[in-house]
């Protein structure tokens, strides 16, 4: 099996090029992978999704008995050697254009907070610094597609752990909870016609033009005519998921399936990053922190992700989207192959699985290896800010770089080391 470098791989490499260069007289500098990325689309499937019952399936266990294992059965997949769960079974065929990450880990076990900040900003959580997002940090480096786009948008609830941190509004995001409307800040209020909306933009650009120039009035004109461009017709146009025909609607699926074909019709218009949030009161009320009799209604998720993200795949393939579109799918852990005392899961972080397709990677099924029981990492170990630096790799984004919050250099993924395998 091939394996990504460690750390300490890492420094011996560097060390031995450094040595070349000595003896050569020729200075061979350090280059970053870099990928051919240009968005990304990133599920959050709140809870924590269990990796032995979805892409890390291991033996049949029994919660009557109490004997650990996997809720279900296994199938195989388009990559010999690869199985996943019988409840994925759309995705089974396309996972040559997916590498399941079978071994992130990090140690924040019984807080779903603190370890879904973990998750989106890469870090523990800091009583002096608020660190931004990984949606923030890769709109701030790639910006916008689109100037007629904003470059991140949420699908899903807001909160501090998806925000911008240290580095700012700009960096922030655009948001919306219900596919059927668009963002309620971009539309025109009730009684206000085009016509009053057109003489007002008009007064507007009369009173800019008698305005100052200093920086916080140039700040202020910036986001007016940002959020005029977002109200226009050419973005707000995305939100109509109405001009879909109904097969491709139907074929992603309920709520959480319109989100993801709405996250292709964002990044069509610009988007860099959108995160389409798998909310808890789609179907059990918990999402995918299935205690106790939570685990008995998990199958229905495990499915509508499989429609969901299938649909995603096939459908920006048949678009040529899929090469420069990176989809991430990821949870705050896992659980373990243990039954509670009436048949669900509790929590497991030190060994979990987060899932990558498409964005021009080199796939492979599966990446990395866990025990007979999923519980432990066998091989190939990835940190948090290690899958980070394979995203941000994949997007063109250097992740060996500092960001700066005041005069404090930040490391922008941690020092993660991305998957390189996945760069072959």
């Amino acid at each position: 099996m091939q394996h990504s470098f460690s750390r300490r791989q890492f420094q011996q490499t560097a060390a031995a090029s450094a040595a070349l260069a000595a003896t050569s007289g020729a200075a061979v500098p350090f280059r970053p992978l870099q990928g051919k990325a240009e968005h990304v689309i990133s599920i959050w499937l709140g809870g924590g999704m269990g990796q032995i019952d979805t892409f890390d399936p291991k033996r049949r266990g029994d919660p009557q008995a109490k004997t650990p294992g996997s809720y279900y059965d296994a199938v195989d997949t388009a990559v010999p050697g690869v199985r996943i769960c019988e409840h994925l079974q759309r995705l089974a065929p396309l996972m040559d254009r997916v590498t399941a990450v079978r071994t992130v880990t990090h140690e924040v076990i019984d807080e779903h907070a603190a370890a879904t900040n973990r998750m989106h900003t890469g870090r523990p959580i800091s009583g002096t610094i608020t660190y931004p997002s990984l949606g923030s940090l890769i709109s701030h480096e790639r910006g916008a597609v689109s100037q007629t786009a904003p470059p991140y948008v949420l699908i899903g609830y807001p909160n501090v752990t998806r925000g911008p941190g240290f580095l700012g509004p700009q960096a922030g995001y655009l948001y919306l909870t219900d596919t059927s409307r668009g963002p309620a800040g971009l539309s025109r209020p009730d009684g206000i016609s085009v016509g009053r909306q057109s003489r007002r933009e008009s007064f507007l650009a009369e009173l800019r033009k008698r305005s100052g120039d200093d920086d916080q009035t140039r700040a202020y004109d910036q986001a007016i005519e940002q959020s005029l461009k977002l109200s226009g017709p050419e973005f707000s146009g995305a939100f109509d998921l109405d001009r879909e025909p109904a097969e491709m609607r139907e074929a992603y699926g309920g709520e959480f399936g319109q989100r993801c074909l709405l996250s292709r019709r964002l990044l069509e218009r610009g988007v860099r990053f959108i995160e389409v949030s798998h909310n808890l009161n789609f179907l059990n009320g918990s999402g995918w922190d299935v205690h106790n009799d939570g685990i008995l209604d998990q199958y229905k998720l495990i499915q509508e992700l499989d429609h969901a993200m299938s649909a995603l795949i096939t459908d920006l393939e048949q678009k040529r989207l899929l090469e420069k579109t990176l989809i991430m799918v990821t949870t705050e852990f896992g659980r373990p192959p243990e039954f509670d005392s009436m048949g669900g899961r509790g929590h497991q972080c030190r060994g979990f699985s987060c899932v990558l397709a498409g964005g021009g990677l080199q796939h492979r099924g599966a990446w990395g290896e866990t025990d007979e029981l999923s519980k432990k990492i066998v091989s190939d170990p990835v940190t948090v800010p290690d899958f980070f630096a394979t995203v941000c790799a994949a997007l063109q984004v250097d992740y060996t770089k500092n960001l700066f919050h005041g005069d404090r250099p930040v490391p922008i993924t941690d020092g993660g080391q991305p998957i390189t395998a996945l760069f072959a």
